[in-house]
């Protein structure tokens, strides 16, 4: 599924407007014409179109994601996923006021990098690594991100796409190391959990040997899975939402 396959953007057009329009074949912006649609609809879809195609060679993510209505934003996780930025963060405690961050990964274009506290990890760098056309985290619209934005007063307002609302989407419930099997991957170390996190931090504090690259290759290992999960997701929330209806119009390829 991508964003051109996708005309829920358009204001009044909802899911069932869409589904009719891939009934008939219209499964792709360049198949429209507003003949499918009622006038006024027509005309929305059409100056949509015109403007999208535009924001899309712009490679404007944030336009999209204003667009999109917030349970549908993975439709834009194939136009972006290259230079997606898939992050994750381990921390002393789940409070954002009283709790410190001590890692932050970030998987981007095959490159994972980790900032540490008292090394690295600053607000400038945090800022820098997610200035990205698309983030994805597992929970962090809840957790990372507004963990983030309280302790190093950064502005993190790219779109997000919450990988554990659309493996929800997709059948799997659970957290990051629950849904991870069903989706066929496999960790180096399954048995360090995020208790074990805040654990190797306070190890490392005090100077224990290998606490550190322990931690840090744990938090790296779950910014680096998210691609290989919402790869997953992705294709299996396409083959649900969007394949029955290509079925229905013939096989019409998107």
């Amino acid at each position: 599924m991508r964003i051109e396959n996708s005309f829920i953007p358009v204001d009044g057009v909802g899911e069932r407007t869409e589904r009719d329009l891939w009934r008939q074949g219209v499964t792709h912006w360049d198949a429209f014409d507003p003949s499918y649609v009622g006038p006024t609809t027509g005309e929305r879809i059409e100056s949509y179109i015109d403007e999208a195609r535009d924001r899309l060679a712009d490679a404007d993510a944030r336009f999209f994601g204003r667009r999109f209505p917030s349970n549908s934003l993975w439709r834009c996780y194939e136009n972006f996923r290259d230079d997606a930025a898939f992050f994750d963060i381990e921390t002393t405690g789940l409070s954002a006021e009283r709790d410190r961050v001590t890692t932050v990964s970030v998987h981007r274009g095959g490159e994972t990098t980790t900032l540490v506290r008292g090394d690295d990890l600053t607000g400038e760098n945090v800022a820098r690594l997610l200035d990205a056309p698309l983030l994805v985290t597992f929970n962090g619209a809840s957790f990372d991100v507004p963990f983030l934005e309280t302790s190093f007063e950064v502005d993190i307002d790219a779109p997000h796409l919450d990988a554990m609302y659309a493996c929800r989407k997709a059948g799997l419930s659970g957290g990051l190391k629950e849904v991870e099997p069903a989706a066929g991957i496999e960790r180096d170390r399954p048995d360090i959990s995020g208790q074990d996190a805040v654990r190797l931090w306070h190890e490392h504090e005090r100077g224990v040997d290998g606490s550190l690259e322990t931690l840090v290759s744990y938090n790296r290992e779950d910014a680096v899975n998210l691609r290989t999960l919402m790869d997953e997701v992705a294709g299996r929330l396409h083959e649900e939402v969007f394949e029955p209806e290509r079925a229905a119009d013939g096989g019409a390829e998107p």
